[in-house]
C-alpha cells in the first residue's frame, strides 16, 4: 500500500451473523490498514497481520470521525466500523459532520460509504414482513435530541399510520423512554396494535417477543433490542407478522 493516497470507507458490519456481512465491505475491512471504531463492532472483525485497530467508546462517535479522517488524510487506508448499515443511526453521518466542521482539506479525501444490512431489516425477516407497507424508523435516545422531538415525530408516524421501527428502545440511562412512547402511542392507536420485541436479530441468539400495543412491556427491551409497532393493517397469519402492501379497501 506504500505510495497510494489516503481514503476512507465507512462500513456495516450487519447485525451480527458473518453470512450477512457483505462481500464489499468484507473487502474493504482486508483492504484497510486502519480500522477505527467503537470496541464491540471491531471484535466482529477477524484481525488481520499488520492492521491498526483504533477502539473507544460508543458515545465518541465525532471523535471517532476525525480520527479516522486525520489517519486517511495522513495516506492511510481507513475503515470506519459500524454495526448494521453505517448510514442509519450510525458512523456515516458522523463521519460527513466532522467533514463539514473540520479542515478544509477533508473535503477532497476518497470516502465512500458501503451499504450494510440493518437491525430493523433483520429484526423483520425474522418475524415476516412487518416493514411491507410504508414504514419509518425513530431511534428513542435523546443523547442528539430532545425528548420533544422524539415524541412529536411518534406522534406524526402514529397519525399517519406508519408501522414504526424503534431503535435504541431502553439503556439504564433512559430505563423509562420505551414505556412512555407506549404511553403516547396508546392514545392514538388501537389496543390491539402488534407490537414485536426482536433481541439480536440477525445472530443465533435472536428472540421473539410477540405482543399487543395494550399489553406491550417495556421492561423486554435492551439496547439489543429492535422494537417493531404494527399500523392498523398488519396482521398475523400463522406464525408470521405482515403488513400488506395494498391499501385498497
Amino acid at each position: 500500500m506504500t505510495g497510494r493516497a489516503g481514503s476512507l470507507v465507512v462500513v456495516g458490519t450487519g447485525p451480527g451473523r458473518i453470512e450477512l456481512m457483505t462481500p464489499a465491505t468484507s473487502a474493504a475491512l482486508a483492504d484497510a490498514t486502519d480500522l477505527v471504531g467503537y470496541g464491540p463492532y471491531l471484535d466482529r472483525v477477524p484481525p488481520r497481520a499488520g492492521q491498526c485497530r483504533h477502539a473507544s467508546d460508543n458515545r465518541q462517535e465525532l471523535d471517532r470521525a476525525r480520527l479516522a479522517l486525520a489517519l486517511a488524510a495522513a495516506g492511510r487506508q481507513v475503515a470506519v466500523v459500524s454495526g448494521g448499515d453505517p448510514g442509519v443511526f450510525a458512523m456515516a453521518a458522523a463521519v460527513f459532520e466532522a467533514v463539514e466542521a473540520g479542515e478544509p482539506a477533508w473535503r477532497d479525501l476518497d470516502i465512500r460509504v458501503e451499504p450494510g444490512v440493518t437491525a430493523m431489516l433483520a429484526a423483520a425477516a425474522e418475524v415476516g414482513a412487518p416493514l411491507g407497507g410504508d414504514f419509518c424508523a425513530i431511534s428513542l435516545s435523546d443523547n442528539l435530541k430532545s425528548r420533544a422531538i422524539i415524541e412529536r415525530r411518534l406522534r406524526a408516524a402514529a397519525d399517519a399510520d406508519f408501522v414504526i421501527a424503534l431503535y435504541n428502545p431502553a439503556s439504564k440511562a433512559r430505563p423509562t423512554q420505551l414505556g412512555d412512547a407506549f404511553a403516547l402511542l396508546r392514545t392514538i392507536r388501537a389496543g390491539t396494535t402488534p407490537v414485536l420485541f426482536v433481541r439480536a436479530a440477525g445472530t443465533g441468539q435472536a428472540r421473539v417477543i410477540a405482543a399487543t400495543l395494550d399489553d406491550a412491556d417495556a421492561s423486554c427491551a435492551d439496547m439489543r433490542t429492535l422494537v417493531i409497532v404494527g399500523a392498523s393493517r398488519t396482521r398475523r397469519v400463522g406464525r408470521w407478522i405482515y403488513t400488506p402492501r395494498s391499501e385498497r379497501s
